[in-house]
């Protein structure tokens, strides 16, 4: 029986009937694997982009068998953790850039060569950093969420995680999008290659974006996420509301607008950050 069906029995079996001996050594080749990368929690599949819901179910397992544990560096500074949690064993010859100042990556999560890591950052279990991606100060990479190469994240930006339910699409950013400060991305959301998002905005799943480039909106539809198109300069916007009693009181709701693309203006487009190392 192959990992992923093994960790889907395990996660289908009642926790106290485990054998817990055969299903750590299970979850923790598991876990081998998503630290090197070679199993992530979203793929790209031909034009979309697919989750693995037997990923979510292996990281869930991996609580489930995971103890409490004291991961205090002094009385001072107290921490306590799931023993199968711990944080991701770093070496100098992976060639990431943590800056010392308080970050903080969990096990089980991938990071390629040349990522920079701005204190403080929070990475979480499952998250797909890719080469040369730089990550600023305040940032929580969140659970599952998976960037591509020579992404820029600007300070104070939430990439939200996802878990529950398992088999939702984390939150995609795909190769040179820029992520402007402050912003908020959340499940169900694919920022497609060489986007820019200006600082402030904040899209989710049920956002709809207004294009006023293309004279178009996009929402998800179904199963299908909401897509941000590539190299899309999205800006905080604003929409009226009709209904009587708000438009008397002149009361908007915040609608992401694209004012223009990459191509037509590639002079202009916002950095997130400063991207010498």
């Amino acid at each position: 029986m192959g990992l992923r069906q093994d960790i889907e029995q395990l996660y289908d079996q009642d926790p106290e009937s485990i054998e817990r001996h055969r299903a750590l050594q299970l979850f923790n080749e598991f876990k081998f694997f998503l630290n090197r990368g070679e199993i992530r929690a979203a793929e790209k599949m031909g034009d979309d982009w697919r989750a693995h819901s037997w990923i979510h179910k292996g990281i869930i397992l991996g609580f489930r068998l995971g103890v409490l544990t004291d991961a205090s560096i002094n009385e001072q500074f107290r921490f306590f953790e799931k023993n199968t949690f711990p944080l991701k064993s770093i070496l100098l010859e992976n060639g990431v850039q943590i800056v010392p100042g308080g970050s903080a990556v969990r096990d089980g999560m991938y990071m390629g060569r040349g990522v920079v890591c701005m204190p403080p950052m929070y990475a979480d279990v499952g998250a797909y950093i890719d080469t040369d991606t730089r990550i600023e100060s305040h940032v929580l990479v969140g659970a599952c969420a998976q960037l591509g190469k020579n992404v820029c994240i600007g300070a104070g930006t939430q990439l939200g995680g996802v878990l529950h339910p398992v088999g939702a699409l984390p939150v995609i950013i795909e190769d040179e999008v820029t992520v402007g400060g402050n912003c908020g991305i959340f499940q169900g959301v694919v920022v497609q290659k060489g986007a820019v998002i200006v600082a402030g905005v904040l899209i989710t799943e049920n956002t709809a974006v207004y294009d006023v480039a293309r004279g178009a909106v996009y929402r998800r539809e179904g199963h299908r996420p909401l897509v941000i198109p590539e190299r899309a300069v999205v800006m905080p916007g604003s929409r009226r509301l009709d209904e009587p009693w708000a438009a008397s009181e002149g009361l908007s709701v915040a609608a992401p607008v694209i004012l223009h693309y990459r191509e037509d203006s590639p002079e202009s487009h916002p950095a997130a950050g400063e991207r010498a190392r």
